[in-house]
């Protein structure tokens, strides 16, 4: 008994050692395999190879390198399996490693299966032969690594037995690396991944192709490829896309039966599909799941598709598409996802949509579509993405049409005028919403009421929808409205009812609020100020009174503040700069504001556009303006009272693309340093402020009249010193500012002539210098401005000949020029005499010369007649005193009479010199 218990517990010992040995070489226990040192200090060798900038490889710290980020190492012998160094982003992204070559270290990590050096940049260096000696690599991806792909790699391909994926992703190919007469067959018919996608490739396909059995995939997209694709009967993923087909058969939709996925973007395709019986019978039952063939097709959308039973994915977007939908495509049952937009499609949607039972995206905006919406787009109870934006649809939208749509997330029907949306206050809708955009529709029975149901919704756009009456109180029980755009209504009351914004602090940016024209009347409620989450806050072109609330500086990330055209009062508070150091655009004109400007608002350096035009403000225009707005594209100060100089300072704004100072009391004479305006002489470079770009609106005064220009920062480079009381002469430097469209120092007290080089401002179209005191002839070189639709010069005292040619012949307006008494010639009806013609064709050298000489003359006689009565006085004086007494008493009295003499006369000769001069 005792050697039987004792057999029993030695069995038992022996069964614990088993499974505590077994788990320990699985690797499943606490104990962990440690790389060799072998493979770590030839990693080691590798990083100290190359230039980490983007700190890849920053982790390859420590003993083990299998705890390294970008390596596997197998879990029983701890080599090293997977080199993972590719870049995410090498598409026009910056490399991440940077070296010579790929370091021979590498070749000792003899068990590698899987290596990965897309995106980084070897300097069109020789792939290396030692990665012919991984013979177990399965996966090996080169994209974009500027390595040179020369014959030797065509070894190295043959060298791979195991190598089943290969990705050679804009790497230099062309046709005779798929030529070369090295390339074992036998090799590459074990590979099943294949991207030789963005290479120089072109012409026919080769037909080797055709014995790769186990190929699956094959990327052959934006190469110069442009005849027929061979048949690959294995192949279940093919693309085509940017290459150069121009006939749809090359494509051989009907002859790869077997393909699940073809895409053939942007091929300038010439002939449609054809629905002839032959192509469709050469395929039973056809197993293609996804097509696209955007950019593609011309003419109409084939009736073929519909034979295309299988689809699961349709892209036909920007492909010049005209005619209608056809029917046919309601037979495909299976397809979930449609893409028809961007075309020129017409006609009604064909009720046949309504039998795509498994449809989850539909697509068809940015077309021609007209006619009703299918009742039957109702039953598509997968249907999550529904755009039928910018079409001339028409007719009524009720309940019936969203019947049983319970999954929708996204509805767009913007831009269908024609549209109205009518629905019972009491509906219900099926589906809970994120995005709903009705824009430029009609919205029928007030604010929908409809809309209180739907707690998911965090983008709401109901811009120019004929909405009207207050805001309903449930809005502000609204819980993640991210974007709201209620702009272009007839919304009126108080704002006190807008989404409190809770719940929100989940969402990737901030928050959109835009009120845009509409008549709210009340002030700006405090409740506003909970949204701390906004980012883009516009309340213009409404009647809001009162003050701006203080607690708005709460709103820290709000890199845009519009509250233009209201009635707000009172002053510019200072703590509307506080905490807003993301601030880039603050546009407060148009209201009723008073006081100098904040000297806080200097701390808002990133601001690109300050707006306080038409308000009461006063005061100089401060120097910090200049010293600390160095980000300034927009400085708006129109029509105010500021008073004093135009600060030098705003000379250092070398980003400024609008200067709008016009309509106030400003003294004094236009800096000459504006010609550092840095932008208006070689351009901006364009910045972008995120949903900024749909209102980057700013009034300006251009063509005499005040036009609303969006996109300024494009396009827009004025300048507006206009109706103040500015003297002294208009500096030739501003002729520099090649860059300004806009011109206009009218209204002012100008004097001196018209700079003669101004033809060099050619991007000049609108230039106003009346109302002031200039003088002298118009300078010919103004005939060079081009591109000049607007010219007033009117008022001044102006003289000679008006100069012809080029875009002057376009200005024919004789009010151009009134008011000037000395221009003649057309388009003026007073003509030009002999005199007045030769006076104007003198150039302005050649008068400033004649006066240089003149001037010169009348110095030199003068300087001679102070030396002759010098010398007359003094020798004869002194000569005749050496020799006699009295002669010299008589020449006493006689010198002192000359003396006398000679003063007057040189007093008379200055005084003429003098009235010469201020006559000149």
């Amino acid at each position: 008994m005792r050697n039987l218990r004792d057999l029993g517990l030695h069995l038992i010992f022996l069964s614990i050692f088993l499974f505590a040995t077994t788990y320990t070489c699985l690797g499943v226990g606490n104990v962990t395999v440690v790389c060799s040192q072998k493979e770590r200090l030839a990693l080691l060798k590798f990083k100290g190879s190359v230039k980490d900038a983007s700190g890849m490889l920053s982790s390859w710290v420590g003993n083990d390198c299998c705890q390294w980020e970008r390596i596997q190492c197998d879990s029983l012998t701890g080599t090293v399996e997977s080199l993972q160094l590719g870049g995410d982003h090498y598409w026009g992204g910056a490399d991440y490693l940077v070296s010579n070559e790929v370091n021979s270290s590498l070749a000792e990590l003899r068990h590698l299966k899987y290596l990965d050096l897309s995106g980084n940049n070897f300097h069109g260096n020789r792939i290396p032969e030692f990665i012919g000696s991984f013979k177990q690599l399965s996966y090996l991806d080169l994209s974009g690594s500027s390595l040179s792909l020369s014959f030797n790699f065509v070894n190295l391909i043959n060298m791979l037995p195991s190598l089943s994926e290969l990705h050679l992703s804009g790497c230099g190919l062309d046709k005779t690396f798929l030529s070369s007469p090295h390339l074992n067959i036998s090799t590459l018919s074990n590979i099943r991944h294949l991207d030789l996608s963005s290479n120089s490739i072109e012409g026919i396909i080769p037909a080797f192709f055709t014995n790769m059995s186990s190929l699956k995939v094959l990327y052959l997209s934006e190469n110069m490829l442009n005849s027929s694709v061979p048949t690959m009967p294995g192949l279940l993923e093919l693309d085509l896309s940017y290459n150069k087909f121009k006939h749809i058969e090359h494509l051989g939709i009907w002859r790869h039966c077997h393909l699940k996925q073809l895409s053939a973007l942007e091929n300038p395709l010439q002939i449609e599909m054809t629905d002839s019986q032959q192509n469709i019978s050469e395929c039973s039952r056809h197993a293609l799941e996804r097509l696209d063939l955007g950019g593609c097709l011309n003419g109409t959308i084939p009736e073929a598709l519909g034979r295309l039973t299988n689809l699961m994915h349709l892209d036909l977007t920007f492909s010049s598409l005209t005619g209608p939908i056809p029917k046919s495509l309601g037979r495909l049952r299976y397809l979930e996802e449609l893409y028809l937009s961007n075309n020129r499609l017409t006609g009604p949607i064909p009720t046949s949509i309504g039998r795509l039972v498994s449809l989850q995206t539909f697509t068809i905006s940015s077309n021609l579509l007209n006619g009703t919406i299918p009742v039957s787009i109702g039953l598509l109870a997968k249907l999550q993405y529904l755009d039928i934006s910018h079409n001339p649809l028409e007719g009524v939208v009720s309940e019936a049409h969203f019947a049983n749509l319970s999954m929708l997330e996204f509805l767009n029907a913007s831009s269908n005028t024609k549209l109205t949306f009518n629905v019972s206050h009491k509906w219900i809708p099926p589906f809970k919403l994120v995005h709903l955009d009705l824009s430029s529709c009609n919205i029928a029975n007030g604010f929908p009421q409809w809309l209180r149901n739907q707690r998911k919704l965090e983008w709401l756009v109901l811009s120019n929808a004929t909405v009207s009456g207050p805001l309903p109180q449930w809005l502000q029980k609204m819980p993640v409205i991210h974007i709201l755009d209620l702009s272009h209504n007839k919304l009126s009351g108080s704002l006190t009812n807008l989404p409190n914004g809770e719940n929100v602090s989940g969402h990737i940016g901030g928050a959109i609020l835009l009120l845009v024209n509409n008549i709210f009347n009340e002030s700006i409620p405090k409740s506003l100020c909970r949204r701390t989450d906004l980012e883009f806050l516009d309340l213009s072109r409404n009647r809001l009174i009162g003050k701006i609330p203080k607690c708005l500086q709460k709103l820290k990330g709000l890199s845009t503040m519009i509250f233009s055209s209201n009635l707000l009062s009172g002053v510019i508070p200072s703590y509307i700069a506080l905490d807003h150091s993301s601030l880039q655009w603050l546009k407060l004109n148009g209201n009723n504001f008073i006081g100098e400007l904040p000297r806080e608002l200097g701390n808002l350096r990133h601001l690109r556009v300050l707006d306080v035009g038409d308000n009461n403000l006063f005061g100089n225009i401060p120097h910090w303006i200049g010293e600390n707005l160095t980000n300034l594209i927009v400085l708006r100060l129109h029509r105010n009272n500021f008073s004093g100089e135009i600060p030098e300072s705003v000379c250092r704004m070398s980003k400024l693309q609008i200067l709008d100072v016009g309509y106030n009391n400003l003294t004094g004479i236009i800096p000459h340093c504006l010609r550092e305006l840095n932008a208006m002489v070689k351009g901006a470079e364009k910045w972008y402020n995120g949903t900024s770009d749909s209102n980057e609106n700013v009034i300006q005064a251009m063509k005499g009249v005040d036009l609303e220009y969006t996109t300024i920062l494009d396009i827009v480079y004025n300048m507006d010193l206009s109706s103040n009381k500015l003297v002294g002469e208009i500096p030739v430097e501003l002729t520099a500012l090649s860059m300004l469209v806009g011109l206009n120092l009218s209204n002012n007290h100008l004097s001196g002539r018209i700079p003669d080089n101004i033809g060099n401002m050619l991007a000049l179209f609108s230039l106003d210098l009346s109302g002031n005191e200039l003088m002298g002839t118009i300078p010919p070189s103004m005939a060079a401005l081009t591109f000049l639709s607007h010219l007033n010069l009117s008022h001044n005292k102006l003289s000679g000949r008006i100069p012809t040619g080029n875009q002057l012949q376009t200005l024919t307006d004789p009010s151009i020029f009134a008011g000037n008494e000395g221009l003649c010639g057309p388009p003026l009806s007073k003509n030009c005499s002999n005199q007045e013609v030769s006076t104007t064709t003198t150039t302005t050298s050649q008068k400033k010369k004649y006066k240089a000489a003149d001037e010169a003359t009348k110095v030199w006689l003068l300087y001679l007649d102070i030396v002759c009565g010098f010398a007359v006085g003094f020798w004869g004086v002194i000569g005749v005193l050496l020799f006699k007494k009295q002669w010299r008493q008589m020449l006493f009295l006689f010198a002192e009479e000359t003396v006398d003499k000679i003063y007057v006369a040189f007093m008379v000769r200055v005084a003429k010199m003098k009235r010469g001069r201020d006559t000149a």
